[in-house]
């Protein structure tokens, strides 16, 4: 999978908006959403919300995650911690960015939340090559992560092959020498 693919994944994400119109039931391939009564929460995917405050139909309500104390402790916990803890969505990073992008007017202290998600994806990163770095220096043949997100993985996948077909040329033509 490429970047856009995990993204689109993480646009099926269900956010809350509050619609300034009202309608029946939408009946859509994955599901029906409604019915949006003008002032009343509803849940949507995110591809939904993003279109109607694009038309200016909504008000995007924050990600119950998106609360910066929440994710400055997370941040300090991931900083302290040597694994990998769990993180307040699968798709925190796609949700973040979606949203600040375009509902940054309907989030409480956007800025604060974008830099503590991006400070917790560089801390996640940073782990994530000692890791790799880790696991082909000791020539391993598996490893354990978990709790790593989608976007983690693709954002990796690209090394680590590429330092496994190294190594494998680098044992093969040490064996014929």
């Amino acid at each position: 999978m490429n970047p856009s693919e995990v993204e689109f994944l993480g646009e099926k994400q269900l956010v809350s908006i509050v619609p300034n119109f009202n309608s029946n039931v939408i009946y859509l391939i994955s599901g029906s959403v409604g019915p949006f009564r003008a002032g009343l929460p509803v849940k949507v995917p995110i591809w939904l919300a993003v279109c109607l405050k694009q038309k200016q139909k909504c008000r995007i309500v924050s990600q119950e995650w998106m609360d910066i104390e929440g994710l400055n402790e997370r941040k300090e916990m991931e900083k302290m911690s040597k694994l990998f803890t769990e993180m307040p969505s699968s798709h925190y990073m796609d949700e973040s960015q979606i949203l600040l992008n375009v509902a940054n007017d309907d989030i409480p202290d956007a800025d604060g939340i974008r830099i503590a998600v991006k400070d917790m994806w560089d801390i996640r990163m940073s782990k994530l090559r000692t890791s790799v770095d880790a696991f082909v220096k000791s020539e391993g043949v598996h490893a354990r992560l978990d709790h790593l997100t989608a976007m983690e993985i693709n954002g990796i996948r690209p090394l680590l092959p590429h330092a496994l077909d190294q190594m494998l040329r680098i044992q093969s033509v040490s064996i014929w020498l």
